[in-house]
């Protein structure tokens, strides 16, 4: 039986949502939507909401004073992304700031109008957002979290690492259009160096033991794992079986080496949600989003997680280590 101040508590909390809802059909009070695959606990462990609301605060939009954030999170689930969405768009907002390619898809499919800023995309126009990276020409526009040269200075680092590797691995998630195009460019880059590359399949949990098991198999002596939104929900699952298989591995991701990966290096992706900020404020203003290009990163990130290197038997180069942004303990 519900008490009088729970009874009390939830009108309250339903009379301050109304209470927002009111204040933002008001002149200048903007309503935007933040649309994540993760979870909200994730989206705040990370820092990412976080940023990109002080972000926003920053170029003077003010959550209850002229801002209203619907947010909205997936949970790591696809199939809850079209209800997500269209309870989204029924909202009304003005701009949506997504992450995650299963949101990108959800969007693509339901919304013909709405501007998107994406925060994190490996490569925007095989994921079918824009027709050119100077100019998207639709309603996506944000940041991409690859360039052309991050997978070759991740095989700079395992080699560094590991100076006796021969050959590197590569997990491919087989609906992830980007990975092809990635995998090629690892091809060429490990060639200069005298590595080859084997490859493996895994799109699902269980696929992700037959990948590895795959990849021992063609003796694979390390491991670069690319961006996916699938690895990510995944990240702890993955390291440790890098370690198990005696495998050092590197992704682009801060999260994959605080999960327990040897290294990560890659685009500071919480700054990525500050510069989200940026795209929103100017889409605000009158500037549409297929005008604005999609940025690449500017800044990388080292880190090495020395547990992993000690559970691997691998003894990390100092001067490697003076490399690195963070050392994790």
């Amino acid at each position: 039986m519900m008490d009088r101040r729970t009874f009390v508590g939830i009108i309250s909390g339903g009379i301050v949502a109304v209470s927002m809802r009111a204040i933002a059909q008001q002149q200048g009070f903007w309503r935007i939507g933040f649309l994540y695959f993760g979870s909200r606990q994730s989206s705040l462990t990370t820092g990412r909401y976080t940023a990109f609301v002080q972000a926003m605060s920053e170029l003077g939009y003010v959550e209850g004073k002229n801002l209203l954030i619907e947010t909205r999170f997936g949970d790591g689930k696809k199939e809850e992304l079209p209800a997500l969405v269209a309870d989204l768009l029924h909202s009304k907002v003005q701009v949506i700031v997504a992450t995650g390619s299963p949101v990108y898809g959800a969007l693509r499919h339901a919304n013909a109008t709405t501007p998107v800023v994406v925060t994190v995309t490996a490569d925007p126009v095989s994921e079918g957002l824009a027709a050119s990276l100077a100019r998207p020409g639709g309603t996506f526009t944000g940041l991409s979290d690859y360039g052309a040269e991050l997978v070759p200075k991740q095989l700079e680092l395992l080699k560094t690492a590991l100076p006796k590797m021969l050959r590197v691995g590569v997990l491919l998630n087989p609906t992830n259009v980007s990975h092809p195009g990635q995998t090629q460019g690892l091809i060429v880059a490990a060639r200069k160096i005298g590595v080859d590359v084997v490859q493996s399949v895994a799109g699902t949990i269980a696929g992700l033991d037959t990948g590895f098991a795959s990849l021992v198999r063609k003796r694979a002596d390390a491991l670069i794992l690319f961006g996916d939104t699938f690895f990510v929900q995944q990240f702890q699952q993955i390291a440790q079986s890098a370690v198990n298989h005696r495998m050092p591995s590197i992704s682009l991701t801060h999260d994959y080496a605080q999960a327990g990966g040897l290294m990560s290096y890659g685009p500071d992706l919480t700054d990525n949600f500050r510069r989200a900020a940026s795209y929103v404020d100017k889409i605000l203003k009158g500037v549409k989003a297929g005008e604005l290009p999609f940025q690449q990163p500017t800044r990388y990130v080292l880190a090495i997680n020395v547990r992993t290197a000690k559970a691997l038997g691998l003894t990390v180069p100092p001067a490697l280590l003076l490399r690195a942004d963070e050392v994790i303990q």
